[in-house]
């Protein structure tokens, strides 16, 4: 069980993992061991997540997420599989955690009475100018 929040929590069995070779620094070693670690986790039948943190999530994901609902991490970081599949799991859970935070709701602010004041003369200063400018140009005719 991977404990991402004190109320989620992960089976590993519901992460698939699978290594693919990488592209990359390696030397010859490169084009025969895969090093690299796709890992998928299926967020849309994942029975631990609550509907509000898999909508967060989904948003957060972005096009890592498949239209099935299934989150695609790869991790190439490193040289070794290992390095690599924890990297994968804790980019998993790093993102959970951020999903499950609940966002802060955005409170409108007001604008200051003096700004709309000064908007407004700014608005009147102009006007005016514009109109002297065409009582001249009839007077000149």
């Amino acid at each position: 069980m991977l404990q991402i929040t004190d109320t989620i929590s992960i089976n590993e069995n519901e992460i698939k993992l699978d290594f693919i070779r990488a592209s990359g620094p390696g030397g010859q070693n490169v084009n025969k061991v895969a090093t690299a670690v796709q890992l998928r986790f299926d967020v849309a039948n994942a029975p631990t997540l609550p509907d509000e943190v898999r909508e967060r999530l989904a948003r957060l994901a972005g096009k890592r997420m498949t239209e099935d609902g299934v989150l695609i991490i790869t991790a190439r970081r490193f040289r070794t599989q290992d390095k690599n599949r924890k990297d994968a799991v804790e980019r998993l859970v790093n993102l959970i955690r951020k999903a499950a935070e609940i966002p802060k709701p955005r409170i409108k602010t007001k604008i200051p009475a003096g700004v709309n004041e000064r908007r407004l003369q700014e608005k009147r200063r102009r006007s005016e100018t514009k109109r002297s400018r065409q009582s001249q140009l009839l007077s000149e005719e």
